[in-house]
């Protein structure tokens, strides 16, 4: 890529073809292209939207194309905007870094990709714009996409525990089946039994509902210490692979989500939902009969807001 500073806020096509070296590569581009997106690490960017602009260069593979007029043999614009679009759709995020590595990601995972500049400002933020450009090549992410493959073939046992069960004398028998369980598990606790404050605004009793359920699972965690508690999709992943047995802290995941759950939804929800991100197929309810007995979890799409 580049150096000269003159060429710093050039268009992304004059970047690729000054920095470009070798043979002679093809280049598709999706410039301009904006939505409007909840995402920022700050808590006023948190339950509103922002205007993101995309602009994307990806080059790849010449080929006949414009001989045959053939329109399979070219890569599309569509994997562009199509990378764009699902990366939105996975899950909030709050840095610009993490979204473009993520598109990057994807649109090089298609075969004729070699190389892409991924550009994205943030359009509300300042009065001009604010933003970040990464360059990636096959070779850069063919490691990440390595990975992402491996995290997705893993579904835990998610394990609904109430609170009655977390204060009798049987829980380490539990926690001994639940550890010898074929697949790695995640436990989803109820809030303590406690009164919690009350606030005004719906915001702020959603985040003291979570914060409920996560001193639960802090006591489980001090009940146990093969019990570990975990908050984020990057420490669940490890989790999963390694054997660890994990408690789930609901609120970094649940406020992140773009399909969050519904205010107000019950813990036995939050692990349905929890269980749903994971392709988990069901949950499993310890203390109301043999450790095997499972419900179903039905897709509800009220739980979605």
């Amino acid at each position: 890529m580049t150096n000269k500073i003159s060429n710093a806020f050039d268009l992304l096509e004059a970047r690729a073809s000054e920095g470009h070296v070798g043979d002679p590569v093809d280049r598709i581009s999706v410039r301009d292209y904006t939505k409007d997106v909840e995402i920022g690490a700050f808590q006023v960017e948190r339950g509103v939207t922002q205007r993101i602009k995309f602009n994307v260069v990806l080059e790849v593979l010449p080929t006949s194309a414009a001989e045959t007029d053939d329109v399979d043999q070219v890569l599309s614009y569509d994997s562009i905007t199509e990378a764009i679009d699902h990366q939105l759709e996975v899950e909030r995020l709050n840095l610009l870094e993490t979204l473009a590595e993520r598109i990057a990601t994807q649109i090089l995972a298609h075969r004729q990709a070699l190389r892409v500049f991924v550009r994205i400002e943030k359009m509300d933020r300042i009065p001009g714009s604010l933003g970040i450009e990464i360059v990636r090549t096959r070779q850069d992410e063919a490691r990440n996409v390595s990975q992402t493959a491996d995290a997705a073939e893993i579904h835990p046992l998610v394990i609904f525990l109430p609170n009655a069960l977390l204060q009798s004398r049987d829980l380490s028998v539990w926690l001994d089946a639940i550890a010898a369980y074929e697949l790695p598990a995640v436990i989803c606790t109820e809030p303590s039994g406690l009164t919690v404050p009350s606030a005004d605004m719906a915001s702020a009793n959603r985040r003291i509902d979570l914060l409920a359920i996560e001193q639960n699972a802090w006591v489980l965690a001090g009940k146990d210490d093969r019990c570990v508690v975990v908050d984020s999709r990057t420490e669940l992943d490890w989790a999963m692979k390694n054997g660890q047995l994990s408690v789930w802290a609901p609120s970094k995941m649940v406020l992140d989500a773009v399909n969050k759950p519904a205010f107000g939804a019950k813990p036995l929800d939050l692990a349905a939902w929890f269980a749903a991100e994971f392709s988990a197929d069901h949950v499993s309810i310890l203390g109301s009969g043999p450790f095997r007995e499972k419900m179903r979890v039905v897709a509800q799409p009220e739980l979605l807001s």
